[in-house]
């Protein structure tokens, strides 16, 4: 898989509570290697602005909602992250940039590597002139 795609989870109705859950390599294309969140982000804020050389990601909308912008240097495209049982398979090489947070919304982004500070690129020029060369 190497373009964006809303992935719908499993989810279990109760009248308890309901269940969802993600699986490596089965519900996403990767072995998890990283888990974080985003929480308590202030009204206008955008979080992101970086691009990964290597790094793919797995984004989950676990309270709230938010926008995940995604540019691949040519085009751009939005995805709304609303209900906690789709997520959204972001494949390396893409600039990402995360907006519209709700109040109290909750991001989770598991990734397909450990944190490696080197696999960012956080200049938009260098992220295009990457692209254009074929090295990301």
């Amino acid at each position: 898989m190497n373009t964006p795609k809303i992935i719908e989870l499993p989810k279990f109705l109760d009248a308890r509570g309901n269940l969802s859950f993600v699986e490596q390599e089965k519900h996403i294309p990767f072995v998890i290697k990283r888990t974080y969140w985003l929480y308590d982000v202030p009204g206008g804020e955008c979080r992101g602005g970086h691009a990964y050389k290597e790094n793919q990601e797995f984004i989950v909308a676990l309270s709230g909602s938010f926008d995940v912008v995604l540019d691949d240097g040519l085009k751009k495209k939005s995805f709304t992250l609303n209900r906690s049982y789709y997520g959204l398979y972001v494949p390396k090489g893409l600039w990402r940039e995360m907006e519209n947070f709700s109040t109290n919304s909750l991001a989770m982004v598991l990734s397909s590597t450990y944190y490696d500070a080197n696999d960012y690129v956080r200049d938009y020029d260098v992220f295009l002139k990457m692209k254009k060369d074929g090295k990301i």
